[in-house]
Parts: C-alpha cells; sequence; structure tokens
C-alpha cells in the first residue's frame, strides 16, 4: 500500500490519446510520478521532412526528481521508439520492461549511445516491485509480439490499471494466455482506474488468434511455385516465428532483409523467442543460388514506406533482390491509418513487376489489438470504478466509451482525455483538473524538436509554391540602386517562358526600390516592401503565392 493514506492521484496522457502511437502515460502519487511507454510516432503528410514525432515532456523535465520509474509495455516502436530521446533528459530513472523488451531497448540505447549510462532492470508478470513505497505489479497479456505485459499501480483508493496493446488469443503461437486469474484478481480487490487500449474499440466480435496466421502461410508457401517473399513489421516476432515455421515445414531457406528486420531477428533468436533450425536462415547472397521454390525472404516495407526493403525490390532498386515473375508476396500486416495510399502503391509496383501479391483477400495478418468483446471482457474482469479509453484517435476512445457503458460503467465515471488532460482523484472522487505541457516533438535527422509550426509551413509553402530571390546591390550613401533586381525562381515558374512577366516584375521592384530609398527606408523595412509588392503582382498574374526571400547586397 502507498505509504500515504490520503495520497493525491493524477492521471494523464503525453501521448497515445487521439492518434495512433506515441504512446506514454503518467500516474502522479503525491510527489511520486510513474511512467509508463515512451513510444514515437511516425510523421503524417503535412509533417514535410520530419522523421519521427515524439511526446513533450517537458513536465517531466520539470519534474524529474520525481519520477521514480518507466515502465515499457512491450517492444513495439510506438511505445520504445521515444526512450533514447526521453532518457537523454532523464538518465537517472531505471527502465522497467520484459526480456524481449529490453533487449529490443538496448539496441535503441546502443545506437544511440546511451547504453551504458541507463538503468535496465528486467521484470516479468509474476514480479512485483516496491517503489517509493508503491506496491506495483504486472499481468501477462497477448498481443502481436511476446512478453507484453500490463501494468497495475497500487494506491490507498484502489488499483490504477494499465492494458498495455491486447487481445485474448486462446491458442496464442508461443502458448503463453493472458491472466485471467490475475486480472480478475486486480478486479476483485477493487480497481480505481482503468486505463485500456482502445485501437480496435470499433470492430465488433473477437479479433482471430495469431496461429490462424501461421496455416494461412503454411499454404501460402506450400502452393507457390517460386519465391515468397514476406512483408512484415519486423517487431511482430510471433509472425515471423510462423514464417521460420512455415519455411521449415516446406523446406526451404529463409533470408532476411531490411535493417530493422535483421537485429530483431537477431536479438530474438538470441534470447530464444524465435526458434528456427540452424541451416533454415541463410545470407541474402546466397539466394540467387538457391532454387526459386527454395526460398522465403522475410522483410520489411508492409507499409509501403519509400525506403523499405520491399518498396525498393518492387522499383528493381534493391541492390540484391529485386521482384520478378513468379514470385509470391505476402503483404503480413494492414496499413497503419494514413499509410493506406502508400501501402497501395507498394502493391500495384508488385504486381507490375509481375509478381502474385496476397493482402487482405486471405488470413495472412490478423490483428494484435481485441475487438469489442474483449475490450468488455477486460471491463467486466477489471471492474474498474472509473475508465479512461487510451491508444487510439477520438472516434476510438469514443467507441470504446460506449462499450464501457454497456457493461455497466457509470457515464459520468469515463473520461476521454486529450493529451496534457489531467484527471485527479480524491477520496475515491474524480475530476478533470489542471493541464499540463502536451503536444509533439519533431524529430528531424540529429535535430530534436528544433522545426515548429513556422518551419512546417514555410516547407508546406515551398512544396505547394516554390521560392522566388530577389537580389539586389544598392549604395546607401548615394541612394542608389547600382545593380539588379535579378529574380530567380526555384519551383515557381520556367523562367524562360515568363519573360514578360519577369521584366514587369523588375520594373515593379525598381520602381518599389528607389521610392524607398527616397524615403529614407530601413533595409528591414526595404526587404519588408519588396515583399509585399512583388507578391502582390506575382499573385495576381499566376494565382500562387511562393516564398520571397529579397537579397540585399551592399557597397
Amino acid at each position: 500500500m502507498s505509504k500515504k493514506k490520503t495520497e493525491n492521484i493524477s492521471v494523464f496522457a503525453l501521448g497515445g490519446v487521439g492518434e495512433i502511437g506515441k504512446n506514454m502515460y503518467v500516474v502522479e502519487l503525491d510527489d511520486d510520478i510513474f511512467v509508463i511507454d515512451a513510444g514515437l510516432m511516425f510523421p503524417g503528410d503535412e509533417m514535410l521532412g520530419i522523421d519521427i514525432v515524439i511526446p513533450d515532456i517537458t513536465y517531466l523535465k520539470e519534474n524529474k526528481d520525481c519520477v521514480r520509474a518507466i515502465f515499457i509495455t512491450h517492444g513495439h516502436e510506438d511505445h520504445i521508439g521515444g526512450l533514447s530521446y526521453v532518457l537523454r533528459d532523464l538518465k537517472h530513472v531505471p527502465v522497467y520492461g520484459t526480456k524481449l523488451t529490453l533487449g529490443l531497448i538496448e539496441l535503441k540505447l546502443k545506437e544511440a549511445g546511451l547504453l551504458k549510462e541507463v538503468d535496465l532492470r528486467m521484470i516479468d508478470a509474476k514480479t512485483k516491485l516496491t517503489i517509493a513505497d508503491h506496491l506495483v505489479t504486472f499481468f501477462r497479456v497477448n498481443h502481436s509480439i511476446p512478453d507484453c505485459v500490463g501494468v497495475c499501480i497500487q494506491t490507498s483508493q484502489g488499483a490504477i490499471v494499465h492494458t498495455g496493446d491486447f487481445k485474448f488469443d486462446y491458442t496464442p503461437v508461443d502458448g503463453k494466455q493472458s491472466d485471467f486469474n490475475k486480472l480478475a484478481a486486480i478486479g476483485q480487490r477493487g480497481v480505481l482506474a482503468l486505463l485500456s487500449d482502445s485501437t480496435n474499440a470499433e470492430r465488433p466480435g473477437q479479433t482471430g488468434s495469431e496461429s490462424i496466421v501461421g496455416a494461412e502461410l503454411n499454404d501460402v508457401i506450400y502452393q507457390a511455385e517460386g519465391r515468397v517473399i514476406v512483408a512484415s513489421f519486423a517487431s511482430n516476432v510471433h509472425r515471423l516465428q510462423q514464417v521460420f515455421a512455415a519455411a521449415e515445414a516446406n523446406d526451404r531457406k529463409v533470408a532476411v532483409v531490411g535493417r530493422s528486420m535483421v537485429n530483431i531477428v537477431e536479438v530474438a533468436q538470441k534470447l530464444n523467442y524465435l526458434r528456427f533450425k540452424a541451416k533454415t536462415l541463410v545470407e541474402l547472397s546466397q539466394v540467387n543460388r538457391l532454387p526459386d521454390n527454395k526460398v522465403v525472404i522475410l522483410t520489411t516495407g508492409s507499409q509501403g514506406e519509400p525506403m523499405a526493403a520491399l518498396t525498393r525490390m518492387a522499383r528493381n532498386a534493391h541492390k540484391q533482390v529485386n521482384i520478378r515473375l513468379n514470385d509470391t508476396v505476402v503483404i503480413a500486416a494492414t496499413p497503419i491509418p494514413g499509410n493506406e495510399k502508400s501501402v497501395s502503391k507498394t502493391i500495384d509496383l508488385l504486381f507490375r513487376s509481375g509478381a502474385n501479391v496476397i493482402y487482405n483477400q486471405r488470413k495472412v495478418h490478423v490483428s494484435g489489438h481485441g475487438s469489442a468483446e474483449e475490450l468488455k471482457l477486460m471491463l467486466n474482469l477489471v471492474k474498474p470504478k472509473y475508465f479512461l479509453p487510451i491508444h487510439g484517435e477520438y472516434r476510438m476512445q469514443m467507441a470504446h466509451s460506449k462499450l464501457a457503458e454497456q457493461v455497466g460503467v457509470k457515464p459520468n465515471n469515463i473520461f476521454i482525455v486529450e493529451k496534457g488532460d489531467v484527471v485527479e482523484f480524491t477520496g475515491r472522487k474524480a475530476r478533470m483538473s489542471r493541464k499540463v505541457p502536451a503536444g509533439n516533438v519533431l524529430i528531424d535527422g540529429i535535430g530534436v524538436g528544433d522545426v515548429g509550426n513556422i518551419v512546417l509551413r514555410d516547407r508546406r509553402l515551398l512544396s505547394q509554391d516554390g521560392v522566388v530571390l530577389c537580389v539586389v546591390t544598392l549604395n546607401r550613401k548615394q541612394k542608389k540602386l547600382i545593380s539588379g533586381p535579378e529574380l530567380i525562381s526555384r519551383g515557381f515558374v520556367y523562367m524562360r517562358e515568363s519573360e514578360e512577366m519577369i521584366s514587369e516584375a523588375n520594373r515593379i521592384v525598381t520602381k518599389q526600390i528607389e521610392k524607398s530609398l527616397q524615403a529614407g527606408s530601413d533595409w528591414t523595412e526595404l526587404k519588408s516592401n519588396i515583399r509585399e509588392r512583388l507578391s502582390v503582382f506575382l499573385f495576381e498574374q499566376t494565382k500562387r503565392r511562393p516564398m520571397i526571400l529579397p537579397i540585399i547586397m551592399e557597397i
């Protein structure tokens, strides 16, 4: 139990609500802060040039002496991908995770040069921890990666339970079912608040077992006359296991393509989460020496990423493997919301290359997230007084709240939160209180947070209407234009076909410069006048608004 009988409890999300990805949730008990997950999100189309997006941890940095632990529920990118950035500011905080989860985290921290500076602590579903006098326990759940746990933090007002990503798989690939008994026991002891995965709240029924996919993959490989190329999420270790098992059952060798896939296969095999015969795995360079009907290629690129291995194969741009006639390509994943267009383009390219493509017409993928009936079962097992649907877009949170009402949770006890909304619990009563800083931190190259809305706006303008440079040389003392103006267009108009417009623009800029010089305008005002006058003229002529950059050289 907690050291204080009347501790103040606050629960809020720094990411993972109103969106898919970037999961980070915070439980604050008086002066003790516990963080659950630290994920990333891949950028939307509007985030031009951005590599990844991570949560804004301003609140954690401001209160870093109070952060007691970071619990990681499982090893997917949307739960561990932001950790190497978060730990730059919170190096003193221990990170708790299961064996496979820590193995994948170590890869990331090694790349970031932080591995030796971070305190990683292994737990499993049976672990009990007492941190700052608060009891923390864990429970096993099924997902599309092994070693997944939910988190239960005991307080004097009841438990705070976080499910992690889950589904209830009665025939899991590794034979380890969710901890139904432990969940029921937690519910019997009294749960103050449940934070539960909402990803599939809109889907009726129950999510299929991962074992269905194994049989389907085996059938596809058995029927294929040539090579079989399977694209999957690299972190879906259960799926990778099924590919290896199906390859061995059909006397085929497996080659692995894509850096993330190679890394995860190596880690999962080392930690005994992937089991296959030593001779099954071959180097990619050996593939061309084997008969086509003896080859399975396991690759990244199931989301149509432009630089991923599968997309490069489809474009004949991969150094070692390209798609050819008689290949069978299996897309063993469904598109993440927002990726539908890029996945569709990749599938089209694969067909153009002559491959037989298997995607959503056969059961080569099932979700790792529970559908409506499983979400209701979780609510019935845990019996929370208050409920916060998390991990999903707003519509998914809304659908999950309706499911909670159906199983008896009072509507007033359901909180659909935005990032930064704090739900406070006092005397087993809950209310929305303050707001903490929350939002997106954009990662571009090695820059962390140095690209904001203004930079994105400029990139958007450049991508839409291009840029016009206006170069002039002036003599300030004589208030005289020495040379120019010279207009240079990039992405705006083709100069040779717009000579009349450019000549008129030069005349307008010349007139404006002379007028400004006579009025004694300083350089800042002069640039502003050039930009404004030129912008009006170019819009009248083209109905476009290029970015205008006046460059003034003084002699």
